[in-house]
């Protein structure tokens, strides 16, 4: 879970694949359509002779740099962090903060309750049980809030059920605890490491 903004991720997919599309159908063209091809390496040539005269009459001091190839590269590292600030935005993040309380009652104040906390917890009450095999705990914002995501891999022939159910109370017992409903996810899992797996049970 995230806080992606559905419409707007759908929005650059959409337009990613356009032109993803046009320049497979502009490849296939090339090959198959010999006036394209000529009109592709007219144009090459054009632009390349343009290119080479931008770069002479832009030289810096005489020298073999120029101020198109300095205003290039400043627009590629533009456009780099634009991106990385888009995916950032898109994608969300993880938080380290599972819980968040203000309260102006007390000296104490803002109360922060660390996803840490919330996984040696769960992992404390999971440990005498020998068909739960691996358990995580993570914490994600969405829309600014925290939404907790516990994982939970049980060993083969073990019902899921009844893992949810105990998972489920540990949640709800947290819940008490803290006197905070936090949203919560339960993922179980089954793979490699539940039909490989020994007698020893792991904890991470």
């Amino acid at each position: 879970m995230n806080k992606t903004n559905r419409a707007l991720n759908r929005i650059v997919l959409i337009v990613v694949g356009a032109l993803l599309l046009a320049l497979g159908a502009a490849a296939v063209l090339l090959f198959a359509w010999p006036p394209a091809a000529d009109a592709w390496t007219t144009a090459t040539e054009a632009g390349r002779t343009w290119i080479q005269d931008a770069v002479t009459a832009s030289a810096i001091g005489g020298s073999t740099l120029s101020w198109l190839i300095v205003g290039v590269l400043a627009a590629i590292v533009l456009l780099v962090v634009l991106l990385i600030v888009l995916i950032a935005r898109l994608g969300g993040g993880r938080s380290r903060t599972v819980l968040r309380a203000a309260s102006s009652d007390t000296e104490l104040g803002r109360v922060r309750i660390r996803s840490g906390f919330v996984s040696d917890a769960i992992q404390h009450s999971l440990q005498g049980r020998d068909e739960i095999l691996f358990s995580s705990v993570s914490a994600s914002d969405v829309r600014k809030q925290p939404v907790m995501h516990i994982s939970v891999t049980p060993r083969q022939n073990t019902s899921p059920r009844q893992v949810l159910d105990d998972v489920g109370r540990l949640v709800a017992n947290l819940s008490t605890l803290t006197g905070e409903d936090v949203p919560t996810y339960i993922s179980i899992r089954s793979g490699l490491r539940a039909k490989l797996a020994h007698d020893q049970r792991r904890l991470a």
